[in-house]
């Protein structure tokens, strides 16, 4: 998979979203970071929230939910607004699950690809290693 001029990169935990812009060409991606852009604490809180149970038992687990949500909610936002052309998702394995749920159907479309691994934190050359593993 070549990775477009002007991709936008969404790299997502259960509390950070760092989001980046490939700057170079599509057979020799550059990342970028864009200007720090995060969900805003109204729709954090209004995520969907789940009874604690064996299969979701705690309350930050139940955090990282809401901020998922709410995360998917903002790349909506930014994708029906036209200010995202591409997309491709790189988040922790249950952060990823809980993105899924809450995709609009123009994000799906714009879904260039989607990678589960927790790269939050990680230097941009790691990133975009494990973009070009992906791809």
């Amino acid at each position: 998979m070549q990775l477009p001029h002007g991709l936008v990169v969404a790299v997502v935990d259960g509390e950070i979203l760092n989001l980046y812009s490939n700057t170079g060409d599509e057979r020799s991606p550059k990342l970028t970071a864009m200007t720090p852009s995060s969900p805003s604490g109204e729709n954090k809180s209004s995520g969907s929230r789940h009874q604690s149970s064996s299969s979701n038992p705690d309350e930050s687990r139940q955090e990282e939910d809401s901020f998922a949500a709410a995360v998917a909610a903002h790349l909506n936002g930014e994708v029906l607004s036209g200010k995202i052309e591409n997309l491709f998702v790189i988040a922790a394995p249950k952060t990823l699950g809980e993105l899924r749920l809450h995709y609009h159907k123009s994000l799906e479309a714009k879904l260039l690809g989607e990678l589960a691994k927790d790269l939050t934190g990680h230097s941009i050359a790691d990133i975009e290693a494990a973009l070009a593993k992906a791809a």
